[in-house]
């Protein structure tokens, strides 16, 4: 897509992990920094960060995002990149249950498989903070890799204090 100056704009979609939502650590803060040092604006969304501009800029903050959030503790960074914002807003949904599930694999220190009960209720409650429930078909595809039934990850949900 062009501004109105005929130059091409791009937009960069990253998730920066370890992910928490509402406590961003220093990797995150890094990454954020990467693109406000260079006038870009991001857009926080439920799975990811946007920001968007002219193509050598979002290169150049890319770059920076890469090494000041790796050097501040992130374990890993996915980064999407597309024509603009609009191309980048279906795409990454489809793996974002296994994007979590990878997380948590990581925050818990053991393969799905190896879970035990108290940590499959672990991952849940930590997936339902995440909204991962929201996302169609996420109750059986997390039933099918806990190797547990719908019912059980029902239990787990409805165990869980939603009070706050």
């Amino acid at each position: 897509m062009s501004s109105g100056t005929g130059k091409q704009s791009l937009a960069a979609e990253f998730l920066v992990e370890p992910f928490a939502e509402g406590a961003p650590g220093d990797h995150v803060k890094a990454a954020v920094d990467a693109f406000d040092s260079r006038g870009l604006t991001v857009e926080f969304g439920p799975f990811a960060s946007v920001a968007a501009g002219d193509p050598d800029v979002i290169a150049e903050a890319v770059a920076d995002m890469i090494r000041s959030s790796m050097a501040a503790g992130a374990t890993s960074i996915r980064i999407h990149i597309g024509a603009d914002a609009k191309t980048l807003a279906v795409g990454p949904l489809h793996d974002a249950l296994a994007s979590m599930i990878r997380a948590a694999e990581r925050d818990i220190g053991t393969k799905s498989e190896e879970w035990t009960r108290a940590e499959k209720q672990q991952v849940v409650r930590m997936l339902d903070e995440q909204g991962a429930f929201l996302l169609r078909g996420a109750v059986d595809d997390m039933a099918r890799i806990m190797g547990v039934s719908r019912i059980t990850i029902y239990n787990y949900l409805n165990a869980i204090d939603r009070s706050g």
